[in-house]
């Protein structure tokens, strides 16, 4: 069962990666290291007794992409994470965004199909689904006009993936994402970002353990309890947990389209502020934080309803909030103290 995973070095990736080889699965990585680095790959084979094997290119160079697929012809799925992802970034930088996140996908459902791979997990979001208009959001919910570039990529994907399935023999599983945090129990990976940090976490982290002065909280005049914004933030471990099943699932036939899509998360909002006081409890820190003006691009309030993979995937979310600010901490002090002591 040989499964290739782009983006594989990366936060989501890795920690996919360590449960696919858990479950017996071959795993080739390809990775441009553009937003992790190749490290990760040893503490990959020190957690799972089993070193995937890794190739460095840039997936929206084709000529490299069919390559690779002419000499990994076996392959019975992918699983795509390879993108670019943060939506400020996006914002500012929107061609960067649609020239690397369609263009990648592009280049791989073609060598699929030249190469007669079957099976595609692709790497979605809730940022699909903008600000919806009912809470908790399930797949039915209408796509809407996306917030930033970033989520328009994803929109645009799976159009792209749907219009590709229409016409040839590729099935795809979309996994629309909601928030993902946290590291792997061991602490030997976990998110870290190049640079600063678009997201919550890891500037949360990195605020308490003395990199960044001061963590800032995108407005707080949202229509919230507490005027900050919620999200649906899931354990990385969880969420690597369901694409093991994605994959599963394709392999073993059980589809019941060509084209299923599912929802990632745990059905329950967390603002900005639960965050940041999760965070203050289990790690006993005080956190530097401040108040500043919304941030472009991002939704006010969005969490799932995921019951459409619980039922038909068999598979939930775990972890609590606590246990997901907990791990991120663990995994920031080891990778610091490892950077001091190597």
């Amino acid at each position: 069962m040989k499964v290739l995973v782009t983006g594989g070095t990366g936060y989501i990736g890795s920690h996919t990666v360590v449960e696919l080889q858990k479950e017996g699965f071959e795993v080739v990585i390809v990775d441009n290291l553009s937003n992790s680095q190749e490290w990760v790959v040893d503490a990959i084979a020190e957690i799972s007794g089993k070193r995937p094997h890794f190739e460095q290119f840039d997936l929206s160079d084709q000529q490299k992409t069919t390559e690779f697929f002419r000499r990994h012809y076996d392959l019975k799925g992918v699983i795509h994470f390879a993108a670019f992802k943060a939506v400020g970034e996006s914002v500012e930088k929107p061609l960067m965004y649609y020239r690397n996140n369609l263009v990648s996908l592009i280049n791989i459902l073609e060598s699929m199909i030249a190469s007669g791979v079957p099976n595609l997990v692709f790497s979605s979001s809730c940022t699909v689904y903008g600000q919806p208009d009912e809470l908790p959001v399930s797949e039915n919910a209408p796509i809407k006009k996306a917030e930033s570039p970033y989520g328009n990529t994803k929109q645009i994907s799976e159009e792209i993936i749907q219009d590709t399935i229409n016409s040839n023999k590729v099935n795809a599983i979309a996994l629309r994402y909601f928030n993902p945090i946290g590291a792997h129990e061991t602490a030997k990976i976990g998110e870290l970002p190049l640079g600063v940090p678009n997201n919550l976490v890891p500037f949360i982290t990195q605020t308490a353990i003395g990199i960044r002065e001061q963590l800032s909280v995108f407005g707080e005049d949202y229509n919230t309890p507490d005027g900050t914004a919620i999200r649906d933030y899931i354990h990385v471990v969880d969420l690597a947990q369901a694409h093991v099943v994605a994959v599963k699932r394709m392999i073993e036939q059980k589809m019941k389209s060509d084209f299923e899509i599912f929802n990632l998360g745990t059905g329950n909002g967390y603002s900005v502020l639960d965050v940041i006081k999760s965070f203050e409890k289990v790690s006993g820190m005080k956190l530097n934080y401040k108040i500043v003006d919304r941030r472009p691009g991002d939704v006010e309030q969005v969490w799932a309803n995921p019951n459409w993979s619980n039922e038909e995937l068999g598979w939930k979310a775990q972890r609590n909030l606590d246990e997901m600010t907990a791990s991120a901490w663990k995994w920031e002090q080891y990778y610091r103290n490892k950077k001091k002591t190597n």
